[in-house]
């Protein structure tokens, strides 16, 4: 595993990543924070065979996952930061991602633990200048208070244009979404809810 997965890693270090070379001909380029079974992922790659997708997932079994998928599939416009993802974030160019996704991340679900989720201020600070203008996020949660929590979070923050013009907007799932073994599971304590975000 550790060979195949210094094929499709993205190197250590604190360098920028220049995703031209990380991805040469690709006309887009997508982030998913914390892909767990790497299902979205790699349905996203086959998909989207112009796009170059960065997959960040800090669990092992979720990149063994990804790296079967992608042997499985041929899917090479795929590349892994398996660790946290802010360290990845942070060498990034500004303005370079056109989409990035964030589907049931751990919601910690006790109250002295909420600070450890991941949609907060600070890490919209360190998001927002690598999302190119009218670029676009997705967050899904299974969680009630993740779920209000994190839409309080996007819209006070009031770079990201909340996309939903009805309540089948977040209820139901996107046309281009993929379901994954996780959220099959309905392991939150309500239905899943998407919210689809742009860029101002």
């Amino acid at each position: 595993m550790a060979e195949t997965l210094n094929t499709w890693r993205i190197a250590e270090g604190e360098a920028p990543i220049v995703l031209s070379e990380l991805f040469p001909g690709k006309a887009a380029f997508w982030l998913e924070i914390g892909f767990g079974g790497a299902e979205h992922m790699i349905t996203q790659a086959r998909r989207n065979p112009g796009t170059g997708i960065i997959g960040c997932e800090p669990f092992l079994e979720g990149v063994a996952k990804a790296l079967a998928g992608i042997e499985e599939t041929g899917a090479g416009n795929v590349r892994l930061w398996p660790d946290d993802a802010r360290p990845l974030i942070a060498r990034l160019p500004d303005q370079s991602l056109d989409r990035v996704f964030i589907l049931f991340p751990d919601p910690w679900p006790k109250r002295r633990q909420h600070k450890r989720r991941l949609v907060q201020p600070a890490f919209l600070d360190a998001l927002y200048p690598k999302l190119k203008p009218g670029g676009h996020l997705r967050f899904a949660t299974d969680v009630k208070s993740y779920a209000d929590e994190a839409l309080l979070t996007f819209l006070g923050d009031g770079r990201f244009e909340w996309l939903a013009a009805a309540a089948d907007d977040w209820r139901c799932a996107p046309a281009d979404h993929v379901t994954t073994r996780y959220e099959s599971k309905q392991l939150g304590d309500c239905r899943p809810v998407w919210f689809d975000f742009r860029v101002r």
